[in-house]
């Protein structure tokens, strides 16, 4: 594949979508003649898109966590079969809001499915990974209260402080030990963080 793929990682708060608006604009003046294809998950095609809106929303029916798990791997397969991996091949720079390792943090860490995210990876994804991940990181205490600013909160963001906790610690594990994972601290005045992510993304690319 001769494309580029970028993923945005995080908790929720840390200022994701704020990220990935400003990693877009640099792609598109740094590669004018690229096409830039931006994916956001789960969901990101129909078929996915339609998966999510049941996976969000909260509900009186619990959702049991391998449920959960086995929805975000089946959103993920359709739109890395479908999406991503079509464009990596005609040479695109893929920009991803999340990905694989959200599911590291979140299924693995936060709901103690560990084992189960590495066999559903292997099965879906074999060796294919991001070019480069940036990961906002962030106090879940801060992050959370940020959330809660927007507006209504989703079935993930209504989860205990304590998941959070271990999905951040699954978090800074993973980019302790893969150097294709930046992190950036998100809890800094937006312009430092801003700065951050440009000197990565300059370095990286």
């Amino acid at each position: 594949m001769t494309g580029t793929f970028i993923v945005i990682e995080g908790l929720e708060g840390a200022g994701k979508s704020s990220a990935v608006a400003l990693v877009n604009d640099f792609l598109v003046k740094r590669f004018p003649q690229r096409e830039i294809v931006n994916t956001r998950e789960p969901g990101g095609t129909p078929l996915a898109e339609e998966i999510r809106e049941i996976w969000k929303q909260p509900r009186q029916e619990p959702m049991a966590p391998i449920t959960e798990l086995l929805m975000v791997y089946a959103c993920r397969a359709q739109l890395v079969e479908t999406v991503i991996k079509p464009a990596l091949e005609r040479g695109a720079v893929v920009l991803g809001d999340r990905h694989n390792l959200s599911s590291v943090a979140y299924q693995g860490g936060g709901r103690h499915l560990s084992e189960q995210v590495e066999a559903l990876s292997n099965i879906t994804l074999g060796e294919f990974k991001p070019t480069l991940t940036l990961y906002l990181d962030i106090e879940p205490s801060i992050g959370l209260e940020r959330a809660r600013q927007r507006g209504a909160l989703d079935r993930i963001e209504l989860e205990q402080l304590s998941f959070f906790e271990r999905a951040r610690q699954c978090y800074l594990v993973a980019a302790e030990n893969d150097s294709a994972i930046v992190t950036i601290d998100a809890s800094q005045p937006i312009e430092a963080v801003q700065a951050d992510i440009i000197s990565a993304l300059e370095q990286s690319l």
